[in-house]
């Protein structure tokens, strides 16, 4: 028997949504065609964030709770009312990329299995000069939401005084983002570079809350993010619904609402009440345009003081344990796996710890990196280990992985570490 389809008229276009039953949270039992109808209450809203940019899709065919895949280039036999744009890599790798412009679009694409939306901060008319600074606040494990909230506000201060209206959201997730619109002058690495001297501020004003340091083993507090302002990296835009088990979702806030927001507070039953009482509170973004001008002279101010750029992700300068040994790390750092799935790498951690019952405890949650790292056309993981708590004499040596997966595998051609998807 034929799996059910149903088709939607959006707008007087007709959108087919396979398996619509298909359950993609598990937990709350929601559907692909709940996601759908839920994309299509809250669209003036989303397409506020994708409206007219190129869109990597991160696909979770089988539900949040499988392993999404990346897909680059737009699949074949699209709808007539599909656009795309040719977007090239700093990889060297071309893709022809979807452009989302109206709710129809929106629809088609959350069918293919993207529960979140990943737009590049640029739009398809110019993809040179990014028209968006993203701040990303990813603070590392063990500290509290309660924490984030507080730079957040700090960030809301520095772009205040440099001349930037921020647009402050919750990521979804463990995070939050503070999107600004800026003028379309800028290269991809001008705007990274401001987005740096922007989080250097942050550090410094408050040091004991944020980080704008790219040694992922060195941080502490709350990871003031300027590299998703790189060109090959999208981050999650206004109201996309993240892969938690409870559907959360990546919603714009006003300021006031900021010190007191928490993330389960927005999901995929209430945001759409929410936006349909009080309306979309990132709504102006277009209309707020700033320049860098300020940031980028304090990147100036900073590069003569003598802090040095960090590299451009991706590189393999970027990866303190890559196999060229380029960087060595400052902190007494081991490998435990490196696999295939988040739930394979965990499994590796478990089998470690119960071979290393004395070590384990000396552990802060800080000094367990859980690195995602984007592969040929889905994502790795490698766990790591800092053992800066652990006593000289009580350190374990490296060992074979717990998990040993090689991402490049058969790799042929090509930069294996752009993560661009054939």
């Amino acid at each position: 028997m034929a799996a059910r389809k149903e088709i939607l008229d959006v707008d007087g276009r007709e959108v087919t949504i396979t398996n619509p039953d298909k359950v993609f949270f598990p937990k709350t039992g929601h559907t692909k065609l709940d996601l759908v109808r839920y994309y299509l209450a809250v669209a003036d809203g989303a397409l506020v964030g994708v409206d007219g940019r190129p869109m990597a899709l991160k696909r979770y065919v089988d539900g949040v709770e499988s392993e999404p895949f990346y897909q680059k280039r737009a699949p074949k036999n699209l709808p007539e009312w599909m656009e795309t744009v040719e977007f090239r890599y700093p990889s060297g790798g071309v893709a022809h990329e979807i452009v989302v412009r109206d709710a129809a679009a929106l629809a088609w694409v959350v069918n293919l299995g993207c529960v979140d939306l990943h737009p590049h901060p640029v739009r398809a008319d110019d993809l040179l000069h990014p028209d968006e600074l993203r701040v990303d606040l990813d603070p590392i494990p063990g500290v509290p939401w309660s924490q984030v909230r507080q730079v957040a506000m700090v960030v809301k201060e520095v772009l205040d005084d440099v001349g930037i209206a921020g647009w402050p959201k919750t990521s979804g997730s463990r995070g939050f983002h503070v999107f600004c619109r800026i003028e379309r002058k800028w290269t991809f690495a001008q705007v990274r570079r401001a987005a740096l001297a922007l989080a250097r501020e942050v550090e410094r004003r408050a040091p004991d809350l944020a980080t704008s340091r790219w040694w992922k083993e060195e941080r502490e507090g709350v990871f003031v993010d300027y590299n998703q302002n790189a060109k090959d990296h999208t981050t999650a835009s206004a109201y996309s619904v993240r892969p938690t088990p409870n559907a959360q979702v990546s919603t714009p806030l006003t300021w006031d609402e900021v010190p007191d927001c928490e993330p389960g507070m927005y999901t995929i039953d209430t945001v759409p009440q929410r936006y349909a009482g009080t309306g979309d509170p990132g709504a102006g973004i277009d209309d707020a345009v700033g320049t860098l001008d300020t940031l980028l002279e304090m990147a100036e101010r900073d590069k003569k003081e003598g802090l040095v750029d960090p590299p451009r992700p991706g590189s393999r300068a970027a990866d303190p344990l890559s196999p060229t040994g380029r960087r060595q790390s400052s902190m007494p750092l081991i490998i435990v796996a490196r696999a295939a799935s988040a739930a394979e790498a965990r499994a590796g951690l478990e089998r470690w710890k119960a071979r290393h019952p004395d070590v384990w405890p000396l552990l802060a949650p800080a000094d367990v990196l859980m690195d995602s790292m984007r592969g040929r056309s889905s994502a790795w993981y490698r766990i790591r280990l800092n053992l800066r708590n652990v006593p000289e004499e009580q350190r374990p040596p490296q060992e074979p992985l717990e998990v040993d997966y090689d991402p490049w595998a058969g790799f042929a051609g090509g930069d294996p570490r752009s993560g661009f998807t054939s």
